[in-house]
């Protein structure tokens, strides 16, 4: 039996657990979310309902959108991924943590500005800038976040990244960093990433 994933087309966590799992060559069956419909076979999987979700062929379920990237990279990594200099690791999990951390906590009151009126959208904007200051500030001194080699850290942050620049398209294309722009637009138009949003 195929591993099981249930995803969501849109979801930035879904979407970098399916380019980790595109890019490890994985055969694996997916199903499609209905968020406001979840699937009993997901609910028992993962009680919590959130996607993504692997189900193993031995039934044992990997519930976290990271460690089903570290999963899919450990079975097969063809562009090394996973691969850091001496030292990095520890960075790359760190900068990883910020990003699922206070940065998806602004993107989401950014997203989301007209649950919150107490603040105006761009008041929330601005609470999420320190991330991109500093990507723009790694970008400036190499290619990809933590070296001139892409690593998981950007393919980690990318959806994310994408999420908040959908936000105000006119805004970010506008703004001064100019590396985080080249990096996404990259990003964008990748094979990878266009495989994985195939509907």
């Amino acid at each position: 039996m195929k591993p099981l994933l249930f995803t969501f087309r849109r979801c930035p966590y879904a979407i970098r657990a399916r380019m980790a799992i595109k890019v490890s060559g994985i055969d694996i069956n997916m199903q499609e979310v209905d968020l406001r419909d979840k699937p009993a076979t997901l609910l028992e999987c993962s009680p919590k309902g959130t996607v993504p979700v692997v189900r193993l062929a031995d039934g044992s379920v990997i519930d976290e959108s990271l460690d089903i990237m570290k999963w899919a990279l450990a079975v097969n990594d063809p562009n090394h991924w996973l691969d850091c200099p001496d030292g990095v690791s520890d960075e790359v999990d760190n900068l990883i943590a910020r990003n699922d951390g206070l940065f998806k906590k602004a993107l989401d009151y950014y997203k989301y500005s007209v649950r919150y009126p107490e603040h105006p959208a761009h008041y929330y904007r601005e609470q999420a800038v320190f991330f991109l200051e500093e990507l723009d500030g790694r970008l400036s001194q190499n290619n990809y976040l933590m070296t001139d080699r892409l690593t998981i850290a950007d393919v980690a942050i990318f959806p994310f990244i994408r999420q908040f620049v959908h936000v105000d398209k006119d805004w970010f294309y506008a703004s001064q960093y100019s590396h985080l722009i080249r990096w996404l637009d990259a990003w964008l138009s990748s094979e990878i990433f266009l495989g994985v949003m195939n509907k």
